[in-house]
C-alpha cells in the first residue's frame, strides 16, 4: 500500500477508536519525513475538532535524555491535547479504553498569556505561565510493543491517551521546578523517582521548545491551554485493579487505580 498523510491519518484514528495495534508505518513509508508526520498529527487533530471535540493544549513527549535512548530516538516530540483526553479526578482509568496504557508523571502548566516563537526562550516561555500542577498522562501507542521510529510517533499524536491534573496549584515563582522531586509508588511499593530536571533540565526548556517547534508549523500556545511537559520517570502500566501513585514534594498526590 502507498501511505499519504490523509491515509495515514484515517488509519491512526481508526485504530485509536477501536483499540487495534499494528506495525509501524515506517516499515512501509521508509522515508516518511518528520514534517509528513506533523501534518499527520495536524490533520488528524482538524478532524477531532470537526467531530466535536475542543483543544485544551500541547503535551510533549521523550524530553528526557533516557526515555530518547530507550526508543531509540534524538528529539523531543510535541502532540495535541482535547477535552476528549481529560480523565476525571479519583475515578479508575478505564483501560477498556485503551490498547497498553501506561501512566507517567508530568509537571504541568497553565499558560496566562499566548506563547508564540520563533526564539523563545525557558525564561520567555515561564513569564507565560500562570499556574504549575501535577499531572498524570496516560499513554497509550498505537503501535505493537511500542516499536516505531521517530515519523511513527509523532504521526500517533506522541501516544496520546489520557490525561488527570490534580493536586496543589502554584504560582511559578513558589516553586523550583528543575528540583521538584516525584516518587512513583505501584501496587504499594516505591519503583521510581526523578525530579523536574530530568525535563531537558527545566520543565520551562520543554515549554520554549514547543512554543518554537509549533512556530515552524505557523502555531503557537494559547492563554488558557494546559502544557504537559513530559514525562519525569518511566511509564508503569496500567492495568485493571492495579494501583499507582505519584508523589511530588511540593505539588501533592495523584492516586491512579486500574479499572475496566
Amino acid at each position: 500500500m502507498t501511505w499519504t498523510v490523509e491515509s495515514v491519518t484515517t488509519e491512526v484514528l481508526a485504530c485509536e477508536a477501536e483499540r487495534r495495534e499494528r506495525e509501524p508505518f515506517t516499515d512501509e513509508w521508509e522515508d516518511m519525513t518528520l514534517m509528513e508526520a506533523y501534518a499527520v498529527q495536524d490533520e488528524a487533530l482538524r478532524r477531532r475538532l470537526r467531530r466535536g471535540e475542543t483543544l485544551t493544549g500541547v503535551k510533549l513527549g521523550l524530553t528526557s535524555r533516557a526515555k530518547q535512548e530507550r526508543m531509540n530516538l534524538d528529539q523531543p516530540l510535541v502532540a495535541w491535547l482535547t477535552d476528549a483526553m481529560v480523565l476525571p479526578v479519583g475515578v479508575p482509568v478505564p483501560t477498556s479504553r485503551f490498547i497498553h496504557p501506561r501512566a507517567e508523571p508530568e509537571i504541568v502548566f497553565v499558560m496566562g498569556q499566548d506563547l508564540q516563537g520563533p526564539g523563545i526562550s525557558a525564561a520567555t516561555a515561564m513569564a507565560a505561565v500562570d499556574w504549575v500542577m501535577a499531572g498524570v498522562e496516560i499513554i497509550d501507542s498505537r503501535y505493537a510493543n511500542f516499536r516505531f521510529r521517530a515519523p511513527d510517533v509523532i504521526a500517533d499524536n506522541s501516544s496520546s491517551g489520557g490525561y488527570i491534573t490534580a493536586g496543589i496549584t502554584l504560582h511559578p515563582d513558589q516553586i523550583d521546578l528543575g528540583g521538584e522531586a516525584v516518587a512513583v509508588e505501584v501496587d504499594g511499593q516505591i519503583v521510581d523517582s526523578a525530579t523536574g530536571s530530568a525535563i531537558l533540565g527545566h520543565p520551562g526548556e520543554a515549554l520554549a521548545l514547543a512554543a518554537n517547534q509549533l512556530a515552524s508549523r505557523s502555531m503557537g500556545i494559547k492563554a488558557g491551554q494546559i502544557i504537559l511537559t513530559g514525562g519525569i520517570t518511566d511509564a508503569y502500566p496500567v492495568t485493571p485493579g492495579g494501583q499507582l501513585a505519584f508523589h511530588f514534594s511540593h505539588l501533592g498526590t495523584l492516586h491512579l487505580l486500574g479499572g475496566q
